[in-house]
């Protein structure tokens, strides 16, 4: 997801201020909004990573289970500002919502394991840096909770492949945080697309927003408030800068979002976004593209490493062509031999409006509809089955991502094996499949 600093934080100030609102204008939940079921039936859920998106992502969850009966009981970070400052809004959100001078039923870790070893603990939020989601991913299936994980599913393609694995293996549900997949606009397109509105498809056309900007690369002490050694995880050591992890007085855009060895860049970003439309569009939610190229520029941003401007082509089996690039609007085009449909966040366009005025019918392919991600998910562990954003669309929607960087970096075509996941006839493509993980975070 992404949102603004001011959709993603609290502070205190306008936090008693909104709380003063609430009071003259009676919109306090009284404590039924739990469910018709019993207390102690409420899921109870920890949060991993509660930084710029993960405190966006936890007021969402708070609120959504407000509504369904789950509530906010844990919050880990190992930045100990950010970890008190969400224990702070959670707490006083229950307080407002609950009626409730005061609340306090939201514990603070700074080690995700110790959460993790919490039995009351049902499921967990994961909204940590990329070259951690597959680690604490992986140890949350294994610890028997259920996963919201924030987008890309995983750093690496192995890494995708082992954490679906465990999540079959452990019987866990895992919704990744490809929210368009609850979003109308995208369902349309990808429903009509699917049932042919446009005619055969033969061409899906992506484009991603540019990263831009440098990083300062100097050396600075670690501030005591962060255990930098556990932010860093699997990744190998590198001097501390500010730069490389995230702004200390402000929860602005992360600089770890534009180095390669946390994060591959937009393509991995807004990519994992794009990219699972793309497959939806097309009904490969199991499979991807047989052969993929790539062009990228990679000028001297100083600490930031990651692409900048890009061009990309694949092909599936199936005959249909994806093209990938930067451009605005970021967006998804299908293509067919006699229209096309165009969506992007809050907007859909067709080359004949009147396409989109077709209804589905009931002998029609119908979509996994969903209207709200986070509420998906809360009532997925309840009901038990599988999300509109499950584990396997996941890791196949960031494979095509990651297939993309590495021929970037390569610079030729390659050709891949969507069943075994591998390169075809290339050992050097296929060594870029995972990275060497620092000890002990090896998945």
């Amino acid at each position: 997801m992404s949102r603004s600093k001011k959709q993603n934080s609290i502070t205190r100030r306008s936090f008693l201020k909104a709380a003063a609102a609430s009071v003259m204008a009676p919109a306090i939940l009284p404590a039924k909004v739990f469910g018709k079921s019993a207390p102690s039936n409420t899921m109870l859920i920890g949060c991993i990573g509660v930084g710029r998106q993960g405190q966006g992502d936890m007021q969402e969850l708070i609120y959504r289970g407000l509504e369904v009966g789950a509530r906010v009981v844990a919050v880990c970070d190992v930045d100990r500002h950010r970890v008190e400052d969400a224990q702070w809004q959670a707490e006083k959100i229950y307080a407002l919502e609950l009626g409730k001078g005061s609340y306090k039923g939201c514990a603070a870790y700074r080690d995700f394991r110790e959460l993790l070893a919490r039995k009351d603990i049902d499921g967990v939020l994961i909204v940590t840096p990329d070259h951690w989601h597959a680690a604490h991913a992986i140890a949350a299936t294994n610890a028997g909770k259920d996963i919201y994980l924030e987008k890309p599913l995983t750093y690496s393609i192995a890494e995708g492949r082992k954490l679906v694995k465990a999540v079959r293996l452990n019987k866990r549900i895992l919704q990744v945080g490809s929210q368009q997949r609850s979003s109308t606009y995208f369902l349309m397109a990808c429903e009509h697309t699917r049932n042919q509105r446009i005619g055969k498809l033969h061409t899906i056309h992506v484009w991603l927003p540019e990263d831009q900007g440098t990083g300062d690369p100097h050396p600075m002490p670690v501030p005591k408030n962060l255990d930098y050694n556990s932010w860093l995880g699997p990744a190998p050591e590198a001097p501390f800068s500010e730069d490389r992890v995230h702004p200390q007085r402000n929860y602005s855009r992360p600089g770890w979002m534009q180095i390669e060895q946390y994060c591959r860049g937009m393509i991995t970003n807004w990519g994992s976004h794009m990219s699972d439309i793309a497959q939806w569009g097309n009904g490969t939610d199991d499979t991807g593209p047989v052969e993929i190229e790539a062009k990228a520029k990679f000028p001297d941003r100083g600490l930031f490493d990651v692409h900048t401007s890009f061009r990309a082509q694949a092909m599936y089996a199936n005959g249909v062509r994806l093209i990938m690039e930067t451009g605005d609007p970021a967006g998804v085009r299908f293509e067919g031999d006699k229209s096309w449909i165009f969506v992007q966040r809050g907007e859909i366009q067709a080359s004949d409006q009147e396409i989109l005025r077709q209804k589905i019918r009931d002998d029609e392919i119908k979509l996994y509809c969903s209207t709200n991600h986070m509420k998906d998910f809360l009532e997925c562990m309840r009901t038990r089955r599988d999300p509109v954003a499950q584990a396997e669309a996941g890791h196949r929607s960031n494979t095509i991502c990651v297939m993309t960087h590495i021929a970037m970096k390569l610079g030729r075509k390659l050709r891949w094996d969507p069943e075994a996941e591998r390169f075809i006839d290339d050992e050097e493509a296929n060594r870029w499949l995972d990275y060497p993980h620092r000890e002990p975070w090896a998945v």
